[in-house]
């Protein structure tokens, strides 16, 4: 598929996706969603692909969806949401969820709507100081989707995921640092050089290790502690046997860099 509305590059172990409608502040088309679609799935065969990094162009990465791609109009047919949803938002959200690799998020500039929650859908997020992040949908009479609704009062309790949603305020990237919403608020000139360098650090780590931590947290939310207690003794036992905790034990031993085959 040949993209007009992203970016992806895979290099020395880093796939590099980047929402590339930047005089639309990259918000979703059908057709962006097609390509990100195509993009993840390229990301998840190909196993050389260590780590993902997802950002945007310009001075925004994602308004989320853009109203002009369906037909919203007063008098119009109305527009079936929960289909979008159900066909876009839903499974882009459960593939990042799934892929056995670190996803960062480099949010650039504004996160609006479904594109604040496709950003806390990945596994580290990065902002730039100057990015903000807006749960625009009570704007509109709707409701958090893309996840906002699971991420949100998990990510920073009951109170202030319902503020944030109810009154749709803008939330700069520092306070979102310290609500624990994000991992870290950078400088802008910095962002981006910061999110690569933690990519190159995920593109030779232990991958298969970091997978089942992704997944083991993901767990976490509707086990009980003895079925958490006895997956991670599951997991330990698998990734015992594995190249990658043989090679980091002789590493150690030796007082020597790992050198990780992600297996």
């Amino acid at each position: 598929m040949g993209y007009e509305n992203i970016l992806f590059e895979v290099a020395n172990g880093i796939a590099t996706l980047t929402l590339n409608r930047p005089d639309k502040l990259n918000s979703f088309t059908s057709a962006m969603h097609a390509e990100v679609r195509d993009a993840l799935a390229r990301v998840e065969h190909d196993k050389s692909v260590r780590v993902l990094l997802l950002t945007g162009a310009g001075r925004g990465f994602c308004a989320g969806q853009d109203l002009s791609d369906r037909a919203v109009a007063p008098g119009g047919a109305p527009a079936d949401l929960g289909e979008s949803v159900e066909k876009n938002y839903a499974p882009l959200v459960m593939k990042l969820r799934s892929l056995p690799i670190p996803v960062i998020c480099a949010v650039n500039g504004v996160a609006a709507g479904a594109g604040a929650n496709l950003a806390l859908a990945c596994d580290i997020v990065l902002a730039a100081k100057s990015a903000t992040f807006i749960e625009a949908f009570c704007k509109l009479g709707l409701i958090p989707d893309t996840g906002g609704t699971f991420h949100l009062p998990r990510m920073l309790g009951l109170a202030r995921a319902t503020g944030l949603a109810m009154l749709g305020e803008k939330l700069d990237a520092e306070r979102a640092e310290q609500w624990g919403l994000i991992w870290r608020a950078i400088p802008d000139a910095g962002l981006m050089q910061e999110a690569r360098a933690m990519a190159e650090h995920f593109a030779v780590a232990p991958t298969k290790g970091l997978a089942f931590t992704k997944k083991a947290f993901q767990a976490s939310y509707h086990n009980t502690l003895e079925q958490q207690l006895q997956l991670e003794a599951d997991m330990m036992r698998e990734l015992g046997y594995s190249h990658d905790y043989r090679e980091g034990v002789q590493a150690f031993i030796e007082k020597r860099p790992a050198h990780f085959k992600g297996e």
